[in-house]
């Protein structure tokens, strides 16, 4: 089966002999034939040749044949360069050295870089954005742009490297310290994070977007946790039986445990179920979702903050079209992995610090 490299480059050629038939490259006599190559092309490597997307997204807004030239012209380039010169051509290119076809490539190299990443290709995207770079060393968008492809691949100390690569190109770049702040956040790093997102605010000006002051405030929150919670802060003490008679969480069985069907009930299931059919009674037979349930059931307001999260909101509501939630997605969301390590508690699954 062609890889998907190989089904872009079958549909460049094919739109290559379309342009050739139609420029009169290609002979009257000849147009029959040529046009039974572009369909034996397109059975064999599995693609539809009249698929006006899939050959917009092969050539990223450029040709074939335009590539070709730009490949005639760098290999002259690098056969008429004396020895003397040629060693210091791996240098990076200055943005005056930067010839059109430099920027015209690595932009649709770009473009093709943001297609994958909006499908869910993230090596793709990465190795796009990457070849977009060697053109443009430096660039800060396609940094940023390949920061965000390795924060979506979990890849976050490469996507810390990135975005302060490319908040170092140009401060005033903002969606460089977004990147940068969530980077860092992922890795632990509430204080840089914080930093981060601080800049970001000043770069976009006005008091900054919603989006960063949001990222700002959960790192800082993150902080003053670190700074302020001693490290043998015991659990939280579990309600009494009156208390317990009374919480919103219904009574708990022998074992501590809340009343599951209760729980259920408010989250927008009933009994065994949840939303989009989630098994709470499988769910709650893992330790840490044990916790987190004990953890719900003695602190009533820790239900009021998940439930205001807009992405739970969501989930609950059935919005997610049903089925488990993304766990991964949603805790890559700094303001969810903050509100489930308050479920947590300050210790995780085992209580205790590490």
């Amino acid at each position: 089966m062609a890889s998907e490299t190989k089904k872009r480059l079958a549909l460049a050629i094919i739109d290559f002999l379309s342009n050739s038939i139609q420029d009169g490259t290609v002979p009257a006599d000849e147009k029959d034939s040529t046009e039974a190559a572009q369909e034996l092309i397109a059975g064999a490597f599995g693609v539809n040749m009249h698929d006006k997307t899939a050959m917009n997204e092969a050539l990223g807004g450029q040709s074939l044949l335009k590539i070709y030239e730009v490949f005639e012209k760098m290999k002259a380039k690098g056969a008429a360069t004396p020895p003397a010169a040629a060693a210091s051509s791996s240098a990076p290119k200055t943005p005056a050295a930067l010839t059109t076809e430099d920027k015209a490539m690595a932009e649709a190299l770009k473009g093709r870089g943001n297609t994958a990443m909006a499908q869910k290709k993230y090596p793709e995207a990465i190795d796009l954005y990457t070849q977009a770079l060697k053109l443009v060393p430096g660039n800060p968008i396609y940094l940023s742009n390949r920061a965000a492809a390795y924060s979506a691949s979990s890849q976050h100390d490469k996507a810390r490297d990135d975005a302060q690569a490319a908040v170092d190109s140009d401060p005033a770049y903002s969606k460089g310290w977004s990147r940068l702040g969530l980077a860092k956040f992922a890795l632990g790093d509430a204080k840089g994070a914080m930093i981060a997102y601080e800049k970001g605010i000043q770069a976009e000006g006005k008091g900054g977007s919603e989006a960063m002051r949001k990222g700002y405030e959960t790192a800082k929150r993150r902080v003053e946790e670190d700074e302020n919670v001693p490290l043998n802060t015991p659990p939280a003490e579990p309600l009494s039986g009156a208390e317990r008679s009374t919480s919103p969480f219904g009574g708990a069985g022998g074992g501590g445990m809340p009343d599951l069907s209760a729980l259920a009930g408010m989250m927008g299931g009933g009994g065994g179920g949840g939303p989009g059919g989630m098994d709470f009674g499988s769910i709650m037979s893992n330790p840490m979702f044990a916790q987190m349930a004990q953890n719900l059931m003695s602190n009533p307001a820790l239900m009021s903050n998940l439930m205001s999260n807009p992405k739970i909101k969501d989930m609950m509501s059935g919005a997610g079209g049903g089925g488990m939630p993304d766990i991964g997605s949603l805790m890559s969301d700094p303001s969810i992995a903050e509100l489930a390590k308050s479920f947590m508690g300050p210790g995780g699954p085992s209580g205790a610090k590490k």
